[in-house]
């Protein structure tokens, strides 16, 4: 037995390496950050993200969270099929062609969930032909197990969140309600998960027995193997009044919530086939709800990323620079420069010229507490020392949020708006 569950092992490996879907999840990431980078050159003149590192990390943090879930896997089993993939990343992929936020298995698990029912009323499974057979194999599909599996996706995308999601945001200038910019934050993560599913082996497939019954039931006769199912989660969400933190926070706890909820439901559905489609359901509506009251807290909450009349708001900080160096954070703010009050972009870039060899700051934390930080400055230092300020009537671009499509993240356009009204820089 242990020399079948070697073979199983490794075939269940290499299945993932040749696995298509497991290439288009990295390649969608890309995609991503070759947009993200876009924007910051755009907006303010610099890149901010270095994507081949940032897509190790999630390539490297997808393959533990998917060793773990499926070790956790091996006690419940799920009795998909290789259907079961490709009727996941079918939906998946329809959808994201609306738009990228639709590629998560929630929506195209909720669909097939009530797409089944429907199929299954209207007698299509015994039609004939290739609609008969795409018919019986969305009738066949375990919808219950696939809200399960959902479930659990979304705890490891929890606990991705939990983890990193502070340290996946990126500035923005969003055109505020009286159509002036205000300063705001993306956060957005995305991570391939590859899984290797316990299922019960078909007729012709060799299997293997258990020393342990799953959840699932028994092996159907034939033993278990593996699956892989390679699978893409993430989150996008933006804040005009929140710090990074602060907001990673409130999704991983919206995250958590929302996979406790989806497996209790899955469970019982699991328990009671009746309930399938009241789950399914309930995946699509609880997973809008969340994004929605997320947009609803930030539309009702003052915007926190702009210029107070005693300063200058920092909104971000450029890695590498002198801004970094001493510590400066985004949300504080810039009260005097080389002893020289700043209200405007332009005082600043006079206060640093008063003197070219050092910067002395005199800086407002973000629990409202003064705090002083100096540095040397050296040729070829940034010329704002890495700090990226709130946007003010110069600012000349702005990102317009909407609905991004999988194909739009394939044209080279612009993806911020020149602001016409812009001010043109004093002399």
């Amino acid at each position: 037995m242990e020399t079948d569950w070697l073979r199983i092992v490794r075939d269940a490996l290499l299945g993932i390496l040749f696995q298509p879907f497991y290439y288009i999840a990295i390649l969608l990431i890309v995609m991503q950050y070759l947009r993200q980078i876009r924007q910051e050159r755009q907006l303010f003149g610099v890149k901010l993200l270095h994507w081949q590192g940032q897509l190790v990390c999630a390539v490297a943090a997808g393959w533990i969270v998917g060793l773990v879930l499926s070790v956790v896997g091996i006690f419940v089993g799920f009795r998909l099929t290789p259907d079961a993939v490709l009727w996941l990343w079918g939906i998946s992929v329809l959808l994201a062609l609306l738009r990228v936020r639709f590629l998560c298995f929630a929506y195209a698990a909720g669909a097939l969930g009530l797409l089944q029912p429907a199929v299954v009323a209207l007698g299509l499974p015994d039609s004939g032909g290739w609609i008969g057979r795409m018919a019986d194999s969305l009738a066949q599909l375990d919808i219950a197990g696939l809200l399960l599996l959902v479930a659990l996706l979304h705890l490891a995308e929890a606990l991705l969140v939990r983890v990193q999601g502070d340290r996946l945001s990126t500035p923005l200038f969003l055109l505020g309600k009286r159509g002036k910019l205000v300063g705001a934050y993306a956060l957005q993560g995305y991570w391939p998960v590859p899984l290797f599913l316990l299922v019960p082996a078909a007729s012709g497939i060799p299997g293997a027995e258990l020393p342990w019954m799953p959840l699932a039931g028994d092996g159907g006769g034939y033993g278990w193997t593996l699956l892989a199912l390679p699978t893409l989660v993430g989150f996008s969400e933006l804040t005009r009044t929140m710090l990074p933190e602060r907001k990673a926070g409130r999704i991983y706890r919206g995250l958590l919530l929302y996979s406790i909820g989806l497996g209790a439901v899955a469970a019982a559905a699991i328990a009671w086939a009746p309930l399938v489609p009241i789950a399914a359901l309930f995946a699509l509506l609880l997973h809008e709800a969340l994004i929605w009251a997320g947009r609803l807290q930030e539309s009702t909450a003052a915007p926190l990323y702009v210029h107070p009349p005693e300063g200058l708001r920092i909104l971000g900080v450029v890695p590498g620079t002198p801004a970094e160096a001493m510590g400066l954070m985004s949300g504080e703010v810039l009260l005097k420069v080389n002893g020289m009050s700043v209200r405007t972009r332009d005082d600043l870039y006079r206060a640093l010229h008063l003197q070219s060899a050092y910067a002395k700051l005199e800086v407002l934390n973000r629990d409202g507490q003064q705090k002083f930080v100096q540095r040397a400055r050296y040729a070829g230092d940034h010329h704002q020392l890495g700090v990226i300020l709130a946007p003010d009537d110069q600012a000349g671009y702005y990102v317009e949020p909407g609905a991004v499509s999988a194909l739009g993240l394939l044209r080279r356009r612009r993806d911020a708006k020149r602001r016409e009204t812009a001010a043109p820089p004093l002399p």
